[in-house]
């Protein structure tokens, strides 16, 4: 499929003077941000930063208190269909006899066959006969590639994922990072995750938002992610190791 074509400085995401509070105690104040269309981008911070409330909040399934959400350039019930969301965790009763199959067509447009679940599944590296397999019987990396594939079966503008690395070893997030790269790619698609891993963020992300109940930083890695601002988001102890390009980078936090 060819990639869609995207308006010249288009926003996927805009964010104006964003509050949340949660039984009367603020978990954000006043945080305005903007994605462009296409990017990769990431919301970084500690446990306790209001990164999955702040995308809840985009996805409408936190109730703001004051503040504006736009996305490409409308209010989200009536771009719904362009936005797909990948949660942090997914339980299941892994006893229920269902297979991938079964599960990816819950989601998938009237009409929509099996040739296009198969494209999806391999889109995310998977081999077709994932689908004849029970959910119950799949790795936790085969389940976070059957979660994206289902998350893009109907080809979202915006895809959201919940700290898609938890739980993946380095060859799984290698393969991770592959897929949100061909999202882009190839489908233009713009991605929001929220993370922990720096170093994830380092390697394919456009746009880093620092979130620490209030905002820190935006922009791109390079400007972000020095040792001072990351002091500033997680501490005094935090640190980060800067290698050569091409090498990989450690990050002690």
């Amino acid at each position: 499929m060819p990639a869609k074509s995207k308006k010249i400085n288009e926003v996927a995401i805009s964010v104006e003077h964003l509050s949340v509070k949660y039984e009367n105690e603020p978990v954000f104040t006043d945080i305005t941000f903007d994605i462009p269309a296409g990017n990769i981008a990431a919301i970084l911070g500690p446990n306790g930063s209001g990164k999955t409330t702040m995308i809840k909040t985009i996805l409408d399934l936190v109730k703001k208190d004051s503040g504006n959400i736009l996305i490409f350039g409308k209010h989200l019930h009536e771009n719904r269909h362009r936005v797909a969301y990948v949660p942090q965790n997914f339980e299941f009763d892994k006893q229920f006899p269902m297979t991938v199959l079964e599960f990816m067509n819950l989601t998938k447009h009237k009409g929509a066959d099996e040739n296009i679940v198969q494209g999806k599944i391999a889109e995310v590296g998977l081999d077709s006969e994932v689908l004849s397999k029970r959910l119950g019987t799949l790795s936790g990396g085969q389940m976070q590639r059957v979660l994206i594939a289902q998350a893009i079966l109907n080809d979202p503008d915006l895809l959201i994922l919940d700290e898609p690395s938890t739980g993946i070893d380095v060859v799984g997030e290698a393969a991770f990072v592959q897929i949100l790269k061909h999202l882009k790619e190839k489908h233009n698609t713009t991605i929001l995750l929220v993370s922990h891993d720096v170093s994830l963020v380092l390697t394919i992300v456009d746009t880093v938002i620092c979130l620490n109940k209030k905002l820190l930083c935006v922009g791109s890695p390079k400007s972000t992610l020095t040792a001072k601002k990351l002091a500033d988001l997680y501490g005094n102890d935090s640190h980060i190791h800067e290698h050569h390009k091409g090498h990989n980078h450690k990050i002690d936090l």
